[in-house]
């Protein structure tokens, strides 16, 4: 369920830069996105995402942050160039 490297190459330059900020350095991009995704397509809780995308909080608070600054209405599948579900 991650990005191919395709994809992220055409999302990653709409992303904020991940220059430390005061608070510390920002998550992943990536891997949150990563991480979203599987959660929305599993339906599965943020507590039950794989370790591999770790901690769950941290992609949580990272994830509604965005959110919360509209840095990004969602993940979404596309079906090709110029269709979006």
């Amino acid at each position: 369920m991650s990005l191919t490297d395709a994809q992220w190459a055409r999302i990653e330059p709409l992303l904020p830069d991940r220059t430390p900020m005061r608070g510390g350095r920002w998550r992943d991009h990536r891997e949150v996105i990563d991480a979203t995704a599987f959660k929305f397509q599993t339906g599965k809780r943020w507590v039950h995402l794989p370790v591999k995308y770790g901690n769950w909080r941290g992609v949580y608070d990272t994830a509604d942050v965005g959110r919360r600054q509209r840095l990004g209405v969602g993940v979404h599948r596309s079906d090709g160039p110029g269709r979006h579900r």
